[in-house]
């Protein structure tokens, strides 16, 4: 990641919708994306609140979660809105990598939106994450929620999972467990909510 992947072309006014568990988006300027992505405090703050493990694995947010089971991210604390300057973690995460989506938002379904590989909602791992549209998104969830291992399946909801997970390795790291302790724990949290649990 190198700064050249933040700056957009001069009078770019980019704007990008964020959901969080709200119909009612916020609008965020693609000025406002380089400040948060570019600022080194802003950056470990968001590095804080999510749990790395192997490149391969989901990474999950465990700040907190909102009602889709997506990590909420306070990047600022900004007038207006109570929810500006709070931004989906996976969106940050992807972004932090890969530079600032120009994207303006979802107005028509050909609009770029992030979507998860690993169907994991709680996941800012940018190697799980990709651009799609909202139609790709839908058509990939409908084929996918029903598997007895897909995160989309869980009895919980996606939140209930996301919070779960967020939980359990809170949890661990304030006892100082050991990274294969709190996989153990991961494991745990995640087949609590299978669906072939409850028969």
């Amino acid at each position: 990641m190198t700064a050249a992947l933040f700056p957009l072309p001069e009078g770019t006014d980019t704007q990008q919708l964020s959901l969080l568990g709200d119909p009612r988006p916020v609008r965020t300027p693609a000025k406002l994306w380089r400040v948060w992505l570019s600022d080194p405090t802003t950056r470990q703050r968001f590095e804080n609140k999510r749990y790395r493990r192997g490149t391969d694995q989901c990474w999950p947010w465990i700040g907190a979660i909102s009602s889709t089971g997506h990590g909420s991210f306070r990047a600022a604390s900004l007038p207006g809105l109570s929810r500006r300057g709070t931004v989906p973690a996976h969106l940050y995460a992807y972004q932090l990598e890969h530079g600032i989506i120009d994207r303006l938002g979802w107005s028509a379904l050909t609009d770029p939106i992030l979507c998860h590989r690993c169907d994991y909602a709680g996941c800012t791992n940018p190697h799980h994450l990709r651009l799609g549209t909202a139609g790709d998104n839908r058509t990939e969830y409908l084929a996918r929620r029903h598997g007895p291992n897909s995160p989309l399946a869980d009895t919980r909801g996606t939140a209930g999972l996301s919070r779960a997970i967020a939980d359990t390795i809170r949890t661990g790291l304030a006892a100082n467990e050991p990274p294969k302790a709190i996989e153990t724990r991961i494991f745990a949290a995640y087949t609590a909510g299978r669906p072939w649990v409850l028969w």
